[in-house]
């Protein structure tokens, strides 16, 4: 949670540092943080739908369907092969008996809070030493839409559009804002200059 008066965005995580990051925290038994980084980066979708997940959604098949809890509308995701793969580790690690169960309960067998999920991502960015300024459940959004448009390559101006519609956003303009794209740009105007 950010300090009133402050200016807070969260900072997108690296693709590779957020693979290397899930494959060290599964290799420290913290199952549940290694599936909701991955899932937070896989998917795209924000902490409040992350939260709805349950792992008959993940296991059945290769795609689930939800509605997003703040637009109100019907998503259908696709799971990448090799995380499923990830995903299943996971079950088998945490012993789950009830496939209905939610992915990502607390020890007091409850969803975890936005607000605890936050804490938690902090204090793995320091015990990670993970280089990002501003961590938090947001950074694995922006981290799905930043591999996306840098995996795009000619083809980037239709990521951002296809990213736009995914991200609902009300257009590529904010998208791009979103992603730190144009403040990027913006930046580069100065290494224009000569002196």
């Amino acid at each position: 949670m950010s300090v009133r008066n402050s200016y807070t965005t969260a900072d997108y995580l690296e693709w590779n540092v957020m693979l290397n990051l899930i494959r060290k925290l599964f290799r420290d038994g913290d199952y549940r943080m290694s599936l909701f980084v991955g899932c937070g980066c896989f998917f795209g979708l924000r902490v409040s739908d992350l939260r709805k997940l349950t792992w008959g959604m993940l296991l059945n098949e290769d795609k689930f369907i939800l509605n997003e809890q703040k637009t109100g509308k019907r998503r259908t995701i696709k799971i990448n092969s090799d995380f499923q793969k990830h995903i299943q580790q996971c079950y088998n690690a945490l012993e789950i008996s009830d496939i209905d169960e939610a992915c990502f309960l607390s020890r007091k067998n409850m969803v975890m809070s936005t607000q605890r999920i936050n804490v938690r991502l902090k204090e793995i960015k320091k015990k990670y030493n993970i280089k990002i300024d501003n961590f938090s459940c947001h950074s694995l959004r922006k981290a799905f839409g930043r591999k996306v448009f840098e995996s795009s390559g000619e083809n980037a101006q239709m990521a951002l559009v296809k990213l736009s519609e995914l991200f609902n956003h009300s257009s590529v303009a904010i998208t791009k804002i979103y992603l730190g794209l144009r403040e990027k740009e913006l930046l580069e105007t100065y290494d224009l200059l000569d002196f």
